[in-house]
């Protein structure tokens, strides 16, 4: 049986960003999202590199070929970013996420990098069916943080992967689709500030365009302070075919915001939007001569513009510094070359960057320790304090392997100076019918089994500083 797609996108810059570096592409056979990032315009050329990489895909492709389509499309992606960065220099740092899903009739392929996401509503379920390349998933993976720590960490927007002109291969999966089904991918524009419960309601609309445009609407409620994208995408079957429309939607920056709506002022952030967009006036004839009631309204705007900015700098300083609070206030047992030591941070490097320092050395060194824990400390064992890793540390006595013993060199034999004794006579006195009896033994005779019990003692089975001995330091 041969399924169809019943598709809607939309593409918002929200109430905060004056531009909109999210990209969306939806057609019958193809569905894709990419959230650019890297300055004013570099996010903006990425996200649209990238859905132009991917658009040759809304076609129908073998079953067999969908994920090789889709790997392909991505190197082909990244490939044309490397390409544009050499050509223009000052692009050198802009990247971009991307979801995508490939559809065939039968089966839907989906490919992922970074922290744009897909979910799946099947029989009133929703389910999150891509995983989010980010420092705080990682940890909640790691079971450092719970979901809701996750929330308000203040590294929560560092991703992990992108596409920025480097090697990258994406999160591929294959599943059936089936006739009910309800796919949306969006950006984190949605994803980080709509609940995963609120997202789920609003799912509940049963027009996919109606479900779309609710979708934006609760992000911007949420005071939409980043680009929102969204694409719900219904698996209907012959019956219902006669609804669908093979018309590709493109929106976002792909699209030339084509799909911006007018902000309405419904919320206050809103209002603070189209405030500063009234701001904005239109040019003045070279002839016309500005009276004295144009400069109120610009003494506002710069006064605004002010407080605008002391508030950006007053935020970042403050997640600064209580990003910078969290690490200090972490610590783990390691080791640094031969000699265990414990680390104040975060046991991860981002890059080049290492999110820990070495706060004190020990009396231990790993190769003293039995391979276990030689191995648990190469990989780092967590402290909750630096109360805890000492106690830790202290622990580590009962994990040195024994000493190495040393066989001593066979000892050299004593000589001995036998007592000089008269000789015995040969031949009987004169008058005495017997000689004389021989001479008692002067001590009993060495036993020989002495010297070998000692021999025996100093032997023992070959041993290995480090793997079944320690060195005595």
């Amino acid at each position: 049986m041969t399924l169809y797609l019943r598709y809607a996108a939309r593409s918002d810059r929200g109430l905060v960003r004056q531009n909109n570096q999210d990209s969306v592409y939806a057609g019958s056979r193809l569905l894709a999202v990419a959230d650019g990032m890297g300055g004013h315009v570099g996010g903006e050329v990425a996200s649209k590199i990238v859905i132009a990489a991917f658009e040759y895909l809304d076609e129908d492709v073998p079953a067999a070929d969908m994920l090789e389509a889709l790997r392909d499309a991505t190197h082909s992606s990244t490939q044309h970013l490397r390409e544009v960065v050499d050509e223009r220099p000052e692009l050198d740092g802009m990247g971009t996420t991307l979801t995508a899903m490939l559809f065939n009739g039968q089966r839907i392929a989906l490919c992922h990098v970074g922290d744009s996401r897909a979910y799946l509503l099947r029989d009133g379920t929703l389910t999150q069916i891509t995983h989010d390349d980010t420092f705080v998933q990682a940890l909640i993976d790691e079971g450092r943080i719970t979901e809701e720590e996750a929330s308000v960490h203040p590294q929560r927007s560092v991703i992990l992967r992108a596409l920025n002109g480097a090697d990258v291969e994406p999160d591929l999966s294959m599943r059936e689709a089936r006739p009910g089904d309800r796919y949306v991918l969006c950006s984190d524009g949605l994803s980080s500030f709509v609940s995963f419960e609120t997202i789920h309601d609003g799912l509940a609309i049963t027009d996919p365009e109606d479900a779309a445009e609710r979708l934006i609407d609760l992000a911007l409620r949420a005071g939409g302070p980043d680009n929102v994208t969204v694409i719900v995408a219904d698996v209907l079957d012959d019956d219902e075919s006669a609804s669908v429309s093979d018309s590709p939607v493109v929106d976002g920056a792909a699209g030339n915001n084509q799909g911006q709506r007018e902000l309405t002022g419904t919320t206050p952030a809103a209002r603070a939007a189209i405030a500063t967009n009234n701001d904005r006036a239109a040019p003045r004839d070279e002839d016309e001569t500005p009276d004295d009631s144009d400069e109120e309204p610009k003494k506002r705007k710069g006064k605004r513009l002010l407080i605008t900015l002391i508030v950006v700098i007053l935020a970042l300083i403050g997640l600064f510094f209580a990003g910078r609070a969290y690490i200090h206030s972490q610590y783990f047992v390691g080791v640094k070359g031969d000699n265990v030591v414990i680390y104040n941070g975060v046991n991860t490097t981002i890059g080049p960057v290492r999110l820990y320092s070495l706060q004190e050395d020990t009396k231990y060194r790993a190769s003293d320790l039995n391979e276990v824990t030689r191995s648990d400390l190469t990989t780092g064992v967590d402290a909750t304090s630096l109360k805890n890793a000492r106690e830790i540390v202290g622990r580590l006595a009962k994990q040195l392997l024994p000493l190495c013993h040393t066989t001593p060199d066979p000892a050299s034999p004593t000589p001995t100076n036998p007592t000089p004794t008269s000789p015995a006579p040969t031949s009987p006195a004169p008058g005495s019918d017997t000689a004389s009896p021989p001479a008692e033994p002067s001590s009993p005779p060495a036993d020989p089994s002495a010297s070998g019990e000692s021999g025996a003692s100093q032997s023992s089975a070959p041993q290995t500083p480090g793997v079944t001995c320690r060195k005595e330091r």
